[in-house]
């Protein structure tokens, strides 16, 4: 074993199918390579944040107008990857995953971003399971006796790993923690890799939380140094970048142009996208966003951002993927489900008549649905990369246009924000990534929206519709009165169990610190560290 490398995770049986020397030496020499330029990437971000908070807007580059202005395409697309009409998303539990791969869909993602809560245990299990489903050997029984196995046709496989603003204690590499980009990338790479093509398929990923080219660069970089050292060809990995911040909206053309041999396309990560639109102008009265349900795909500087991403990925023959379909079917509650699924329909119908090439679900019973209203318009093709959109011209000032006719905070707003915050945070902490709240399969960025509102408007001094001021004390008052509501609805064991006052009180932490937390994952890890999940 590479001696520079130490694991402080404890190692239970099957670890070290996953955990070999080999695959360690193999990170490491990842992470000895790139991490120091990771952290440079990362020291521009806060300086990029500076120069907003001081009055500077972002703009389209003018150091790389010559490649937005020039003629050029990615790598042609792998047969597997041409028809991705309904992506299906999730954690990479085992039961999950096996029905996601059986599910109809014909992409599945296994995530271990914003749907996974990063316990050592979930991270490396979701690897083991990986190494088994590309094998097509992974079953499991539930304790109720089902037994699940892999169907004859699963769907294609996409992994995302966790974003450059991570890290894993883990696993230290010289003393350091490990990119954790870095580490999810390379176990399963390492591990799958060469299975996969052989198996006719390839190594495919999904990037998240990218904010420029040179991030994307940073990417491409670490795919040329990973095919060449287990020998596979250039070009054999594929990955689709979401494009779910405000400053990444303005690099597409930058972004495809970097993992050109290597990019599947751009997927519109709308809710991501939103957060990343109260945090970088958090510090801007004039930007503060209304409730987080009257922020809809069809309020003009969403419809700008997904329109641009259909052309730009269009034109350079790529893929532009829609956004998340979150609901979860009732299965007690008919009416509930009619209104849902006529509003999921009427977001697939909107995404495949803009141009979209395909979309995202939660849950295996929405995956008929997408496929049927995809299925009308592509018919027998797989994709729509060949309708262009002339009319779409790039405008820097209808991205950053962020009024909302009639937007306001209401109080039913800044409640349903502060309880969806903690009770996503309490499963978060109890080793639970990917919650159903509402119907809703929430992760991450839902409780990033949410807490992020809260602090925009306590920072800014917003009152409600009512004329309340939301401030510290009210937010704690309204907190107050939802985690005496959970305590009644878990009852005391479960309300222990699930974390609820760590949860609260890390949310207090992310929502109302006078200096805002970029990501609420960072301080949640420490918190998830303290206590294994019971």
């Amino acid at each position: 074993m590479d001696r520079g490398v130490t694991i402080t995770g404890s190692i239970a049986a099957g670890y070290d199918k996953i955990l070999t020397d080999e695959a360690l030496a193999f990170i490491a020499g990842l992470h000895r390579r790139f991490d120091p330029v990771r952290r440079e990437l990362l020291d521009a971000r806060a300086e990029r944040q500076r120069r907003i908070d001081g009055g500077e807007m972002p703009d389209f580059l003018d150091a790389t107008a010559d490649i937005r202005a020039a003629a050029w395409t990615v790598a042609p697309i792998p047969i597997d990857l041409a028809d991705r009409r309904c992506e299906i998303t999730g954690p990479v539990d085992r039961k999950m995953m096996i029905n996601a791969l059986n599910s109809g869909a014909r992409v599945f993602m296994a995530d271990f971003e914003d749907s996974c809560s990063p316990t050592w245990s979930n991270l490396i299990e979701g690897q083991i399971n990986l190494v088994d489903a590309v094998r097509r050997t992974i079953e499991h029984t539930a304790p109720d006796g089902r037994h699940y196995t892999l169907s004859d046709i699963p769907a294609t496989l996409l992994v995302r790993p966790r974003g450059w603003h991570l890290v894993d204690n883990n696993v230290l590499i010289d003393g350091i923690p490990v990119s954790a980009a870095l580490l999810d990338f390379g176990l399963f790479f390492f591990h799958n890799a060469a299975e996969l093509v052989a198996a006719g398929s390839g190594p495919y990923f999904y990037l998240p939380k990218l904010e420029s080219h040179l991030e994307a660069r940073l990417w491409n970089d670490v795919f040329v140094a990973a095919q060449d050292g287990i020998g596979l060809p250039q070009g054999t990995i594929r990955a689709t970048v979401l494009i779910e911040t405000i400053l990444a909206a303005f690099e597409m053309d930058e972004i495809l142009y970097e993992l050109r041999d290597h990019s599947a396309g751009l997927n519109a990560g709308r809710w991501d996208y939103i957060f990343s639109i109260i945090k970088k102008f958090r510090n801007r009265p004039d930007m503060v966003l209304p409730d987080r349900n009257q922020v809809t795909m069809a309020v003009p500087f969403m419809r700008a951002y997904t329109d641009l991403l259909i052309a730009t990925c269009h034109r350079r023959r790529a893929h532009a993927m829609g956004g998340m379909a979150a609901f979860i079917p009732s299965r007690t509650d008919e009416t509930v489900n009619a209104e849902a699924f006529a509003k999921v329909r009427h977001d697939k119908e909107r995404e495949s008549r803009n141009g979209h090439d395909g979309t995202w679900v939660a849950h295996p019973d929405l995956v008929s649905l997408a496929t049927e209203v995809f299925d009308e318009v592509l018919g027998n093709r797989p994709n729509q990369i060949d309708r262009q959109r002339p009319d779409v011209v790039p405008e820097a000032a209808a991205l950053l246009d962020v009024a909302i006719a009639g937007g306001m905070v209401t109080v039913a707003g800044v409640r349903i924000n502060v309880d969806v915050a903690i009770r996503y945070l309490s499963a978060w902490l109890s080793g639970n990534g990917a919650a159903g709240i509402y119907n809703l399969m929430e992760d991450a960025a839902t409780a990033e929206i949410s807490r992020s509102q809260i602090w925009q408007w306590v920072h800014h001094g917003v009152s409600t519709e009512d004329g309340d001021l939301v401030d510290a004390a009210y937010v704690r008052s309204v907190a107050d009165s939802e985690v005496a509501r959970m305590r009644d609805e878990f009852g005391e064991d479960r309300f222990a169990q699930w974390r609820v006052e760590e949860a609260r009180s890390l949310f207090e932490q992310v929502a109302l610190d006078p200096v805002y937390p970029e990501f609420l994952t960072v301080p949640a890890y420490a918190v998830l560290e303290t206590r294994s999940p019971t």
